[in-house]
C-alpha cells in the first residue's frame, strides 16, 4: 500500500494501513493549529503521541498530552486536538469500526470554516 499524504489547513495525514475493520493514520498538526471539534458515528479512535505535545478536548474534559501518551475516543464522543507549540505535533491514530470515510465527521466548531 502506498502512503499518500493528504494536506489539510491544520497539517496533513498519511494512511499507513487499513483493513475491513480498522485504519491507521500518521497525523501531523502544524504549530499553533488545531483540528475541528468533531464526532464520528461509525468509528472509535485511539491516538498515541509520538512527537511534540497537544491539548486534547475529549467530551467536557481538556488535558495536555505528550510523547507516549495515548487517548481513547469512543464513537460519538466530541473530540479535538490542538498544537500549542512552535514545533509540529505528530500522533498515530488507529480507527476501529464499520466505516472510515471522511464524511463520517460531524463538526461542531472549526477554525477553517468547513461544514
Amino acid at each position: 500500500m502506498s502512503t499518500e499524504r493528504e494536506e489539510r489547513p491544520w497539517g496533513s495525514y498519511e494512511v499507513l494501513a487499513e483493513g475491513r475493520s480498522y485504519k491507521v493514520k500518521r497525523i501531523e498538526v502544524k504549530p499553533r493549529q488545531r483540528l475541528s471539534l468533531q464526532t464520528h458515528d461509525h468509528r472509535s479512535e485511539h491516538w498515541v503521541i509520538v512527537s511534540g505535545q497537544g491539548v486534547v478536548t475529549l467530551g467536557e474534559q481538556e488535558f495536555t498530552c505528550q510523547v507516549n501518551d495515548d487517548v481513547n475516543i469512543p464513537a460519538g464522543t466530541k473530540h479535538r486536538i490542538a498544537n500549542p507549540a512552535d514545533v509540529s505535533l505528530v500522533f498515530i491514530e488507529v480507527q476501529c469500526g464499520s466505516y472510515f470515510g471522511e464524511d463520517d465527521i460531524k463538526r461542531f466548531a472549526d477554525d477553517y470554516n468547513r461544514s
